[in-house]
């Protein structure tokens, strides 16, 4: 195919605008008004082409001439598409559940229930029912410490402590603090409790129960900006040496909501270690990423009455990652689809480390993608060609060589990075495709050979591209972002900054798209940490890209899956196993719901 000639057929046409776009053939089918099944049906090209009117909603809706949709000549674009739907973009469940909202967003969520006449009395009222309820359903009836703060937070405390006392559970309850300098619903809730208020001091244990105490920890919520200190930081302290059992209100005392550091960081910060976190209408951020994942024990998401609609209002960017964010878009086979319709990855192979690529590639193949190549040195052709079957493998000569690719409009995603080698040959080869404007996945040796020229990479990217580094490469290209707190922030600054979806690995993963949005990822085992696991995390999200899935879609897609593929296995596994896990992994999610 001669480089800028236009497909032959018009549903080949179409497929090339829809990577154009970054657009999956579900937001085709949103933004025309055409179902998706007859969509998919018209761009498999099982039908010749679409009905008069089918066919110009579809060109309407891509910004493109019918004529030259139907024919292949004349003027192509004819207006600018529109901007893909909020599903495209920030996909959420239409409960919210998925939604993670912030400590200030939190705030606003009250000040919206009080205005659509929801008391404070009433959610504090059920907040503190429900850390009664959940302490009743987990644990015998023992002896009971609940540690009160000067805000909210302790005033939960008190209501979960006069509950469980009126259930006969022994209860003792300190305040850190005076009682008469409380204020609004906590100094109410206060005043209801009719037990003894006592001191937060270096006597609280001298006279405890010989059998031990779960303690309820209503000290400080989310919102605390500052390192716990004096008797705060010595009980939390006190409580890690006794290895009592704990139930956190809202987040463990001493963790920031927002980031999940504990404040004062490694030299001077404490938090409580807790078995169980009661937090009420959402997640924070805090309670999925580490360390405060770890340090919340389970974490149970309490209704209390706030109204739903209120996300409406605050309109969150934030959410974990599951099935419900992408499960429209994932790319589900139909019987008219073939090889050629389900896109075709180019995965780059280096002379040396092969195996990389290998992963990658048969990952790809296992994510859905009709057709993989890997393009490799032409001394290692044996090497691949030889030990990949079912993906074809191409030796490159140079520049050239690539570039023949690229003229073939057909391969509609890039791979580069692993096992790709440091050198300026791997630069030449991502500069040569994102010139030509290619979806692309980079990893890996592809970003670190940015590390002295980031900003070169970041004006290149002007096509659908997930770029999936590791820790050390990412501050390779990113640097300390200054004025930037906790990993949601500087992911979310790098895709602002470098114009792509942006996924930083961990036990943690963040993925960012430009417009802000963001997914933590919190079900990775961690067997994944094995080498080559990275390389077949990228083969899926390629996968799925290759098939129409959007960049951001996609990379939440694709680290869910590897986290499930991976926790399907348990102990012992190995890279080369994920790609082979995947089927039982999607059959599963087939199953649970129809997509």
């Amino acid at each position: 195919m001669v480089q800028n000639e236009p497909p032959t057929t018009w549903h080949e046409r179409a497929l090339q605008v829809l990577r154009e776009l970054g657009w999956s053939r579900a937001e085709l089918a949103r933004q025309s008004g055409i179902s998706r099944e007859s969509i998919y049906k018209y761009l498999a090209g099982s039908i010749h082409k679409p009905r008069g009117d089918n066919l110009r909603a579809i060109s309407q809706a891509l910004g493109v001439s019918e004529v030259w949709l139907t024919f292949g000549t004349g003027e192509k674009q004819v207006h600018q598409a529109a901007a893909p739907t909020r599903e495209d973009i920030s996909p959420r469940d239409a409960a919210g559940q998925s939604v993670l909202l912030s400590v200030e967003e939190m705030y606003r969520a009250d000040a919206l229930a009080t205005e659509a006449g929801i008391a404070g009395l009433e959610l504090m009222e059920a907040a503190g029912a429900a850390i009664a309820r959940e302490i009743t359903q987990r644990w015998r009836k023992m002896p009971v410490l609940i540690l009160c703060g000067p805000g909210n937070n302790g005033g939960d405390g008190f209501v979960a402590a006069r509950l469980l006392e009126a259930e006969g559970w022994p209860v003792r309850l300190v305040l850190l603090g005076d009682k008469e300098k409380l204020k609004g619903d906590a100094a109410t809730n206060a005043g209801r409790w009719e037990g003894v208020v006592g001191g937060l001091n270096e006597g609280l244990f001298k006279n405890a129960p010989q059998g031990g105490e779960l303690v309820v920890d209503a000290l400080f919520g989310a919102g605390l900006t500052r390192p716990l200190e004096g008797a705060a930081a010595w009980v939390v302290e006190e409580l890690e040496r006794r290895g009592l059992p704990v139930v956190a209100v809202d987040v463990p005392s001493g963790i920031d909501g927002d980031t999940g550091h504990v404040l004062g960081g490694d030299d001077r910060g404490v938090a409580v270690r807790a078995q169980l976190t009661v937090t009420f209408f959402r997640r924070k951020p805090g309670h999925l990423l580490l360390p405060g994942r770890s340090l919340c024990g389970e974490v149970v998401v309490a209704d209390i009455g706030t109204p739903v609609a209120v996300l409406d209002e605050i309109a969150p960017q934030q959410y974990e990652n599951g099935p419900a964010l992408w499960r429209e878009m994932y790319p589900v086979p139909t019987a008219e689809d073939h090889k050629y319709s389900r896109g075709h990855a180019v995965v780059m192979g280096g002379a040396e480390m092969t195996g990389a690529a290998r992963l990658a590639a048969r990952a790809a193949l296992r994510a859905g993608a009709g057709l993989v190549s890997i393009a490799c040195p032409a001394e290692v052709w044996p090497v691949y060609a030889a030990t990949t079957p079912g993906v074809l493998a191409v030796p490159l000569a140079g520049l050239d060589s690539l570039s023949a690719l690229l003229a073939d409009e057909r391969k509609n995603l890039y791979l580069l990075g692993p096992g790709n080698g440091i050198s300026g040959e791997t630069r030449a080869r991502v500069l040569a495709v994102l010139g030509e404007g290619r979806a692309c996945v980079l990893d890996a040796d592809a970003l670190s050979v940015f590390a002295e020229s980031p900003e070169v990479l970041f004006d290149s990217i002007r096509s659908p591209c997930v770029l999936t580094p590791h820790e050390g490469e990412f501050q390779r290209l990113f640097g300390h972002m200054e004025g930037e707190e906790g990993k949601l922030a500087r992911v979310r600054a790098a895709a602002r900054r470098s114009g792509a979806t942006v996924l930083l690995k961990g036990a943690d993963t963040v993925i960012a798209d430009p417009q802000g949005n963001a997914v933590i990822n919190g079900n990775a085992p961690a067997t994944l940490a094995t080498a080559g696991s990275g390389d077949v995390l990228a083969g899926f999200i390629a996968g799925l890209m290759a098939q129409g899935m959007p960049p951001f879609a996609a990379a939440c897609a694709g680290a869910w899956i590897h986290g499930a593929a991976g926790a399907s296995f348990g102990p012992g596994l190995i890279a080369e196993d994920l790609p082979d896990l995947l089927p039982a992994v999607l059959r599963e999610l087939f199953a649970q719901v129809a997509i």
